[in-house]
């Protein structure tokens, strides 16, 4: 497979590089780690707001490093938990006093390091390390990678709401307390119509037929929970929006957000095409869309796929969601 690298073990190096020489003004590099922090952190009088993981599902998580959202991203190597000890590096550099949450992705690697990480860091005078765990993929209870449900794309909007509460100056305790209601009320389920090909391995991860789709997948490679025959966009939509909507189980006229979001190799014309049934689906159910995104938000490398996300929102929400913000992926 074709891939526009150098030597595959300094693909994650050099695409931190790059991200940096592109927005040298908003993003720095701590130097000798792979963590991107605010090029004015820490910030004063503001919680910090964390995350990291694997690289791979570009944007995420450095492209929501700025204003009103995160404050640091780690970036481990292609599908691999950053090291406890970056994390730390992380959590100390973006500390302005006023404590940190880190927002996690539910496997089992990232919980792990993270919970050494803030243990790490708060031993070096860090104030208080919180934590929240999105497991918003509604297609499976446990995996290969996580006890409990995964952490996928509703993680943006987490990142989101939880900047803008840091933002605006609500101390740790309510910044959790937002993230964690977002979590309550976001669901995601997605889909492959291809594997992803890593730079390491150069081949697709599995296998699958040219009239063959994996439902439920993660979004490190992963198979998904269903293999089935190629069906029409309208189709795939219906399955996974009605998976999430049974899940989440939200009454007549509540209002929601919505995210088609591509895996890395589908066009924006086919997200555009899912997000049209998706928005009938929602008028179907008697929901009220207050906010539609599309895009690739939360990647898996060069798959051809998309993931559906519904979050219900209130104004409490809609006002954090709303709120100002400006990173590299994401402008309000």
């Amino acid at each position: 497979m074709k891939k526009l690298i150098n030597e595959p073990g300094d693909v994650v190096d050099e695409m931190l590089d790059g991200m940096t020489a592109a927005y040298p003004e908003e993003l720095r590099r701590l130097d000798g780690t792979n963590v991107i922090v605010r090029a004015d952190a820490p910030v004063d009088g503001e919680v910090a707001i964390v995350s990291g993981g694997g690289s791979g599902h570009e944007p995420t998580h450095a492209g929501y490093v700025g204003e009103g959202m995160l404050d640091g991203a780690a970036a481990g190597e292609v599908f691999t938990s950053p090291t406890a000890d970056e994390l730390s590096e992380m959590i100390q550099a973006t500390d302005a006093g006023e404590g940190v949450l880190c927002v996690v992705k539910n496997y089992e690697g990232d919980v792990m390091n993270f919970e050494t990480a803030a243990e790490m860091a708060e031993m070096e005078g860090v104030s208080e390390v919180a934590q929240v765990v999105v497991n918003d993929d509604v297609a499976v209870e446990d995996s290969l990678y996580t006890s409990g449900r995964r952490g996928v794309c509703g993680t943006i909007l987490v990142h989101k709401a939880a900047g803008a509460a840091a933002h605006r100056g609500d101390d740790l305790e309510e910044v959790q307390r937002i993230a964690e209601k977002v979590i309550d009320n976001v669901g995601t389920m997605g889909t492959a119509l291809t594997s992803c090909v890593t730079p390491e391995k150069g081949e697709p991860t599995f296998d699958l037929g040219e009239d063959e789709i994996e439902l439920g997948i993660g979004i490190h490679g992963e198979p998904g929970t269903e293999r089935v025959d190629m069906m029409p966009a309208d189709d795939i939509a219906e399955e996974l929006t009605n998976s999430v909507l049974d899940d989440l189980g939200l009454e007549d006229g509540q209002e929601v957000v919505t995210i088609v979001n591509g895996m890395g190799g589908t066009p924006q014309m086919e997200l555009f095409v899912l997000n049209r049934k998706v928005q009938k689906l929602m008028d179907d159910h008697g929901l009220e869309v207050w906010d539609a995104m599309v895009g690739d938000y939360m990647t898996s490398l060069d798959m051809m796929g998309a993931s559906i996300t519904v979050c219900a929102v209130d104004d409490e929400l809609k006002e954090l969601l709303a709120y100002e913000a400006d990173t590299p992926a994401l402008k309000r």
